[in-house]
């Protein structure tokens, strides 16, 4: 009993219990624990640029081979657009089936204020985003926590280091140990996720009230029930396909779905996923390269709800919308997508600038969205998580890239603690 109570799983388990508990009971109370969940994010985000630097760097270096690093990148960039590409037909195809927009009562919808992301919608320029991952100022990339930026920057040092040589090789020693060090950290602020999920909890009830989601129920079954459906249909036959079992993965990382869940943000879970893939069996190359660019470009949570919420809204309305549209509207989200997570307001301003270029589904609508959008951010941030792991491990092993008998050690005993494993390594090498 008591080392149930030291497991990581079991006490966000009854955090997030506890913050949905507090918000249904005490709202006024549950609405003042923002700062806490906010405060934990804010925590994970100070270790995150660090952490992708240090292990893309390591990764290249350890590499050598500049064309498999090429390789691996280009792997990763093709499995994003294929798959995301699939994440939208789901999402369009059961959002048209289920029809969860025909019949809503707008007048039982609590609407809000959606200025703010009609404006980010209509100062979005795709041009300047490709430019945007060429950072002007590195020190100001690592400051704002730009992944993409972090990651332009990160290749670029590890392709030099690489061509350095001999010469390198002490600064390739001096970031291992400066890695062991940030994941330390890394331990130290994880000690803490089980209030992070409670307080991120207890303001998401607290805030939005479970009474919002009566009138918008379908939608948010719908929602779900298609996140379900890719992860254990669409990621189910593609981890068949590449010979792992996607059950057992998903055990594996539970903690990290359970924290996901509870602080609606996928990068609470980042580097703890990094950390944990490395030990699933896929490479440090790999982990780098494909975790940071997936976050940006391998969103499938939020391209599937993108896809039904355009196709809710017109249903509100009553638009019924052409083939023709119905592909425009693909074209449109494979690209607005993927600036997702680069765009800030994230999700609502990539659909507010979809239904502007569509032209034919009211942007006012938004407004339908916005009391139910934090109870499906959730569905969304744990598909883009699931995502991403399977996308790094399907990569790893079709570079040869992926050591099964780490996989095999993993799957039996699970991983150590991120602090006891480091502790145990920075006795040999930070002496």
């Amino acid at each position: 009993m008591r080392k149930l109570y030291k497991n990581l799983t079991f006490q966000v388990l009854v955090a997030i219990t506890l913050g949905i508990l507090v918000g249904a009971l005490f709202p006024e109370v549950g609405t003042r624990l923002k700062p806490i969940g906010d405060t934990f994010i804010n925590m994970i985000k100070m270790v995150i640029a660090p952490i992708i630097f240090l292990t893309i760097v390591l990764g290249i270096g350890s590499m050598g081979n500049l064309k498999k690093v090429g390789r691996v990148g280009g792997k990763a960039l093709l499995y994003f657009e294929v798959v995301t590409t699939f994440a939208l037909l789901i999402g369009l195809v059961v959002a048209n089936l289920t029809k969860p927009g025909v019949g809503v009562d707008t007048s039982r919808v609590g609407g809000g204020d959606i200025s703010a992301y009609k404006k980010g919608a209509e100062e979005i320029d795709w041009v300047q985003f490709i430019t945007h991952i060429v950072p002007s100022n590195v020190v100001k990339a690592f400051a704002d926590g730009d992944i993409l930026q972090v990651l332009f920057f990160s290749v670029l040092f590890g392709v030099a280091l690489t061509k350095a040589g001999s010469a390198g090789h002490s600064i390739i020693a001096f970031f291992e140990k400066l890695s062991k060090i940030f994941f330390n950290i890394l331990a130290i602020v994880m000690k803490l996720a089980p209030l992070g999920a409670f307080g991120g909890m207890a303001f998401s009830i607290g805030k939005y009230g479970l009474d919002t989601l009566i009138p918008l129920a379908k939608l948010m079954l719908t929602v779900y029930l298609t996140m379900f459906l890719f992860v254990f249909v669409v990621l189910n036959i593609i981890a068949r396909l590449y010979g792992f079992s996607l059950w057992k993965y998903l055990v594996y990382i539970k903690e990290e779905l359970l924290i996901v869940l509870g602080t609606s943000s996928s990068e609470a879970a980042l580097p703890q996923m990094m950390y944990k893939l490395e030990k699933f069996g896929c490479s440090k190359p790999v982990v780098g390269l494909v975790i940071p660019t997936g976050y940006s470009f391998n969103l499938d949570g939020t391209t599937i709800y993108l896809a039904m919420a355009t196709i809710f809204l017109a249903q509100v309305f009553n638009v019924d919308l052409t083939l023709s549209q119905e592909i425009a509207i693909i074209g449109i989200l494979m690209v607005t997508s993927k600036g997702a997570a680069a765009v800030t307001g994230g999700g609502f301003i990539v659909l507010a600038s979809t239904l502007s270029a569509l032209q034919v589904v009211p942007v006012e609508g938004l407004a339908l969205l916005l009391g139910v959008d934090r109870f499906m951010s959730e569905a969304r941030a744990i598909t883009n998580l699931i995502g991403n792991g399977v996308a790094t491990i399907v990569v790893a092993k079709s570079e040869k890239e992926f050591d099964p008998v780490k996989n095999a050690l993993a799957l039996q005993k699970g991983t150590e603690p991120l602090n006891s494993t480091l502790s145990a390594e920075q006795d040999k090498t930070l002496v």
